[in-house]
């Protein structure tokens, strides 16, 4: 009975414990925001790790309308050097 699997339990078999995450909500949609402004740098910070990357939207949760625009208004805002590029 080499290749059997009878009375074995596989990794099918097992309870799938402790790995249930809550879908994140879109803030803007939430808040329902229809601008975001470039100009408001303590809302773009929130959405920059000190890295100073910008947050993809897995991590974030935003939708994806909203992460068109919070990406360009993060760009505008460090092209007028509101948001530096790089954090030190």
């Amino acid at each position: 009975m080499r290749g059997g699997a009878a009375g074995r339990k596989t990794k099918t078999d097992r309870p799938k414990r402790g790995m249930f995450r809550r879908k994140r909500v879109c803030r803007f949609c939430v808040e329902k925001t229809d601008y975001i402004d470039y100009k408001d740098v303590r809302m773009l910070i929130a959405s920059i790790p000190e890295r100073g990357k910008i947050q993809p939207r897995r991590l974030s949760g935003t939708c994806a309308k909203h992460q068109r625009k919070l990406q360009t208004a993060i760009k505008r805002a460090r092209q007028l050097a509101l948001i530096p590029y790089v954090t030190d």
